[in-house]
């Protein structure tokens, strides 16, 4: 990493108490050096004026599809770090249902490599399980955990039956991440529901049901070998009950802004531009993942940023993939939610940097603090501004929040003390680091 010398002046901070107040930050060799007022530097450090914005921690984006390799059409791991800087999105944890999939040594290292030489952000990746690759998924390294399709995949990742599931539960302590829908379930449902063109059958085929069912049994599984689970983006009321009953101390759970800000009425206006997995439920379900979130029992945020480009989206419900993009709009989309007094400033980046790392376990990031490492958001709390099309970095090139008009809209991005966006420029030099797991 090249030895940057910053200072951040002027600007409101973030501290670990959670209060924001005027602060300088300095910033030498990619960590926070200090935190204090009127700090002394030499005359040779670059100076950033903060002046009406407010500095936080980097986003950690702990959910992420970012399709390279092997699906480059719709993304990849540059454009993909572009839309990420723009976002205020400073590390990231990316999927395995690449090409080829994440579920050994060998590929985990080569994903490493590709990410080493193209991404602008930090990076960490998922290894997937599958039946039999029970081995490496105790041994693969580094990794922030083992995902689990539980439902919604296709080929070896699906791992879909109690059967298949539970020896991976049963062997290691290494974190298991669930997408948890009822493969079965899913199954029958696209048979009651065949012929049907109207996107919203989507909701109605991965229905409630189904995401509950999953979840129970990887609770119950979690529960039997107290082994370390996260749900990935809880879509539905009653998973948040479950977790409301009984949450163990070991498991964790996420929600997605679009969980949280999108209902079944999407797909009236945006048509399959609305079609993800885990898919869109109701607007009950939005208001108790709201609660849930506010008192705790979901963690943190993530985007599932899982980008298709228009003309795929475009093939007509059920010709059209499951997916969207978000890295670029979340943090405005959660600071608008806190502005219109929904949680606080402090609350956003808790659930979408300091949780991550606890959960995470990775090491000194996610809190403005001296020894912590200087990934920054200088951010614009007084500005709105609409999510436009055509200022978008993902290579996808559209959002499902087109023409919503958000503040808390990125200004200064840094990454390991390297500033990679500023005031609407990208620095494409930079690179960000592979994350270190506990």
């Amino acid at each position: 990493m090249p030895s940057t010398s910053l200072i951040i002046r002027n600007a409101q901070v973030l501290l670990p108490s959670g209060e924001i107040e005027p602060r300088e930050v300095s910033v030498s060799d990619g960590k926070i050096t200090a935190v204090g007022t009127e700090l002394s530097v030499s005359s040779d450090v670059r100076s950033i004026d903060g002046s009406g914005l407010t500095l936080l921690p980097g986003v950690i984006d702990p959910q992420v599809h970012f399709r390279d390799p092997g699906l480059e059409h719709k993304e990849d791991l540059f454009t993909a770090t572009c839309a990420c800087a723009k976002g205020g999105v400073t590390s990231f944890l990316e999927m395995p249902n690449t090409l080829p999939l994440t579920i050994t040594q060998e590929i985990l290292t080569d994903k490493l490599a590709i990410a080493a030489s193209k991404s602008l952000v930090n990076y960490g990746f998922f290894i997937g399980a599958t039946a039999d690759n029970l081995p490496d998924l105790r041994t693969a390294n580094p990794t922030c955990g083992i995902k689990i399709f539980m439902g919604s995949a296709h080929g070896p990742l699906s791992v879909d039956t109690p059967e298949t599931i539970e020896p991976i539960f049963a062997v290691g302590d290494r974190l298991i991440a669930v997408h948890a829908e009822d493969q079965a379930r899913i199954l029958e449902r696209r048979e009651l529901f065949a012929g049907q063109t109207d996107p919203a059958t989507h909701s109605k085929i991965q229905d409630n049901q189904t995401a509950l069912n999953a979840s129970k049994l990887a609770l119950a599984l979690s529960k039997k070998y107290q082994r370390r689970l996260h749900i990935l983006h809880m879509s539905t009321g009653e998973e948040a009950d479950l977790l409301r009953r009984d949450k163990p101390s070991w498991v964790t759970a996420e929600v997605t802004p679009q969980h949280l800000l999108l209902d079944v009425s999407a797909y009236e206006k945006i048509g399959t531009l609305a079609q993800m997995n885990p898919a869109l439920k109701s607007e009950r379900d939005r208001e108790v993942l709201w609660q849930a979130l506010l008192d705790g029992i979901i963690d943190f945020i993530a985007t599932n940023h899982a980008p298709h480009t228009l003309e795929e989206k475009g093939r007509g419900y059920p010709n059209s993939p499951s997916g969207m993009p978000g890295v670029e709009t979340a943090l405005p989309l959660m600071l608008t939610q806190a502005k219109e007094n929904r949680c606080t400033v402090a609350q956003v980046s808790n659930w979408m940097s300091t949780a991550v790392a606890q959960a995470y376990q990775i090491p000194n990031k996610g809190l403005i603090e001296p020894g912590y490492d200087a990934d920054l958001v200088l951010v614009d709390l007084s500005t709105y501004r609409p999510v436009l099309r055509e200022e978008l970095k993902t290579k996808c090139g559209w959002s499902p929040f087109e023409g919503w008009t958000l503040t808390g809209w990125p200004v200064v991005t840094v990454v390991g003390g390297q500033i990679v966006y500023e005031r609407g420029e990208i620095d494409t030099s930079v690179r960000g680091q592979a994350l270190q797991f506990g």
